[in-house]
């Protein structure tokens, strides 16, 4: 075969190879039979039905808890402490021992008659619990030298804890005394609580009122707790609601919208006008829902109009 020759024969081969590569190949992509499986671009999601029922606004202002009645245990006479009864934190009752403390002139007796048993003065004068309280000073150690009118401890009265919140001005209409409000504590439990008191003068910094909110539980609740006031704006009747989680807007607040459900498999947009908030429902006031309206809850963030979904249990 001459070398022209050798150089055809090559040419229409190489393109047969290339072919049967390519056949060989589709071959074994799909050689088990199995259908390549798809990803479900669908987002998981939760939805609930909208609601009949009341709804209240409120208010809601931070409040730190402070005793604001104490009792000063002060000696009445100038000698030294000879014995402490308490220590701090200890919850006393009225009439408890507190402190002992030895006069001057019984110290000055004692040591100049050293060593005769026949004289025997004591000296001890005793100071108790005017009241029931908690102990959140102690002044003085065993073998202090005190003068008349020293302080001794400080007792707070725990009857006397109330909760101090400071509101802005135009909101002293809600919290006039004997208004039942609630407590929200840092684990969340709720407790009712009256106002009681406000003060005489507004903050110069600020420029708000301080009111005292009284908690009336009996369990004892420490001084300078954190909690959260709520007090009542305006409740209405037979609202349309839905949970606040369902509630979308844009960053300036100015429009809202919320994720209805179509055919249990499309989410679309549907722009909301709201009335009554509070810590977690909203009032729809328009468009009217229908009871059985699917509304998604989670997984609605950032959904676009016509987002394809699925609902999860």
């Amino acid at each position: 075969m001459t070398p022209y020759n050798k150089i055809r024969a090559l040419k229409a081969i190489v393109p047969l190879m290339y072919l049967i590569n390519i056949i060989g190949l589709s071959g074994c992509g799909n050689r088990d039979g199995k259908v390549e499986e798809t990803v479900d671009a669908r987002t998981p999601v939760t939805a609930v039905r909208p609601v009949h029922k009341s709804i209240s606004e409120t208010l809601e202002f931070p409040a730190l808890s402070v005793f604001i009645r104490n009792n000063t245990i002060r000696t009445t006479t100038t000698g030294t402490v000879e014995q402490i009864f308490v220590t701090l934190g200890d919850n006393v009752k009225k009439g408890k021992l507190l402190f002992a403390v030895r006069t001057l002139e019984a110290s000055v007796i004692q040591g100049s008659v050293h060593g005769d048993t026949s004289l025997v003065f004591k000296g001890i004068i005793d100071f108790y619990s005017p009241e029931d309280g908690v102990v959140i000073s102690i002044s003085h150690q065993n073998g202090d030298f005190v003068q008349s009118g020293d302080e001794l401890a400080i007792l707070s009265d725990r009857s006397s804890l109330v909760f101090r919140l400071e509101t802005p001005f135009e909101f002293r209409k809600y919290y006039e005394q004997g208004r039942v409000c609630f407590l929200r504590l840092p684990d969340n439990t709720l407790i009712k609580g009256v106002v009681t008191a406000s003060m005489p003068e507004m903050n110069v910094q600020s420029q708000t009122l301080s009111y005292f909110v009284k908690p009336l539980v009996s369990e004892n609740l420490p001084q300078n707790l954190m909690a959260t006031a709520i007090i009542n704006k305006q409740t209405k009747v037979d609202a349309q609601v839905l949970p606040k989680a369902a509630l979308l807007g844009n960053e300036t607040q100015t429009e809202f919208w919320i994720m209805k459900v179509l055919n249990d498999s499309t989410a679309v947009k549907v722009p909301v006008r709201t009335g009554i908030e509070n810590y977690d429902e909203v009032e729809i006031i328009d468009p009217k829902l229908f009871p059985d309206d699917k509304i998604l809850v989670t997984g609605n963030y950032g959904l676009p109009d016509t987002a394809e979904i699925i609902i999860v249990q």
